[in-house]
């Protein structure tokens, strides 16, 4: 046996309802009571937050297809560094995800280099066309954790309908990226003050709006279950808010670049700044906490898109969308939601762990005995300076470099081995 024990650090378990000073110990990769016989590795925690592994619900993984900006490897290498330990992938490859073959590929790849528990998303649509459903079937027996078509909104009614319906057979959720193609075609930032004024073409909130009413009406219809991929305005908060309040299963999640800047970023036409969705003004981020602090949203993620700096360097207008995000997650989260007061430590974590593992259905984001050996230690006072030339990600498109951050990812485990520790390199 292999017995790992982490010592006197504040632990916090949101599903076992724990906020206490204690230790928490693993044996042979899953958490157990603590043991009388001899400890492998015995870490210090005094001072720390103790914690389930983060999860990711939408990365970018590009393997395969585009292994010149990100790999398996490379993206859950990232991930570690930023706490995160399980990690759910869009299907956005070539060939798309949209059969057992490669989704059992996927998991293979990996089993085999990488860092982190990776759970493939299969695409809803035939090579994400949206004409045609993907064999849902197969998607699910092959591994598929969810389905979704990736950042290509599921702009059929009809087809998003079926998806609703056939995968509420398998008991897996529906991603949606809620947006209206017809308004949102050629922009590049939100339609508002500052697009106006800077003569760049914008995507109006109602472009999403009108795909998460939309979505939530078909998932109340059919009974399905929907989650709606980084919602970004407050109507859509509202819609969701309501549609909780009247049983619907709808979740929805928020990534930390939506808190942390607006609209106003790109007055310097930084093409790190261009994200999908985009930015959007300061009411808008402020609806985004108050339905994190209320309930509403349900999973922060950090939507890693990763692109090679000779793409993300072109004019805005040319340049993709996209931010990679795994490595700051935490600290921008800290920046925007624990230093204003808006939610304290045991709900942010909630937020980064057992809210996304009910939105994929998976089992992790807990500490509870017998569950897998994921956990994360953090400073939460370490200052320090984001420099994304140092990202273990193979791309560094953040608007981020040079910030002053506070809280800091000390050390990973994945089920029960360090797979990250900032002082060893690991």
């Amino acid at each position: 046996m292999t017995t790992t024990v982490i010592r006197g650090g504040r632990v916090i378990d949101l599903v076992e309802g724990r906020d206490e000073l204690a230790d928490v110990w693993m044996v042979d990769g899953v958490f157990s009571q603590p043991t009388s016989g001899p400890v492998d590795r015995d870490v210090n925690a005094e001072g720390m937050i103790v914690c389930p592994g983060f999860i990711e619900t939408q990365a970018k993984l590009q393997e395969s297809g585009w292994e010149e900006g990100e790999t398996i490897a490379t993206a859950t290498a990232a991930a570690v560094a930023g706490g995160v330990t399980s990690l759910a992938c869009l299907p956005e490859t070539v060939p798309v995800v949209d059969n057992r073959a490669a989704v059992e590929f996927i998991r293979r790849q990996a089993e085999r280099t990488g860092s982190c528990h990776v759970f493939p998303l299969g695409a809803v649509t035939k090579n994400r066309d949206g004409e045609e459903l993907a064999e849902i079937g197969q998607l699910v027996e092959g591994g598929a954790v969810a389905l979704a078509d990736g950042k290509r909104p599921i702009a059929n009614a009809e087809i998003m309908r079926r998806s609703l319906e056939y995968s509420r057979m398998f008991g897996r959720r529906v991603f949606d990226h809620p947006q209206v193609p017809e308004l949102s075609v050629g922009g590049v930032m939100h339609e508002g003050l500052y697009s106006t004024l800077l003569g760049l073409r914008g995507i109006p909130a109602a472009a999403e709006e009108i795909f998460v009413a939309r979505d939530v009406a078909l998932a109340e219809l059919t009974g399905g279950r929907v989650h709606l991929m980084t919602i970004s305005t407050a109507a859509s908060v509202d819609l969701v808010r309501r549609a909780r309040g009247r049983g619907v299963d709808v979740t929805a999640s928020v990534a930390p670049h939506h808190l942390v800047l607006t609209d106003a970023e790109l007055q310097t036409f930084d093409s790190n700044c261009k994200v999908d969705p985009p930015l959007r003004s300061r009411e808008h981020v402020e609806a985004l906490m108050e339905g994190l602090a209320d309930g509403t949203i349900e999973a922060i993620c950090s939507d890693h898109r990763p692109v090679p700096s000779e793409e993300k360097d072109l004019e805005l207008d040319a340049a993709p969308f996209g931010i990679v995000g795994l490595e700051t997650m935490l600290p921008l989260c800290v920046r925007a939601l624990i230093d204003s007061e808006c939610l304290a430590w045991p709900q942010l974590i909630g937020l980064l762990t057992s809210g996304p593992a009910g939105v994929l259905g998976i089992d992790r984001g807990s500490l509870a005995e017998g569950r897998v050996g994921d956990v994360v230690v953090i400073d939460p006072g370490a200052e320090w300076t984001i420099d994304p030339t140092q990202f273990r990600s193979r791309c560094c498109n953040s608007p981020f470099g040079g910030w002053q951050v506070r809280g800091r990812v000390e050390t990973v485990f994945v089920a029960g081995d360090m797979a990250y520790s900032r002082e060893g390199g690991a």
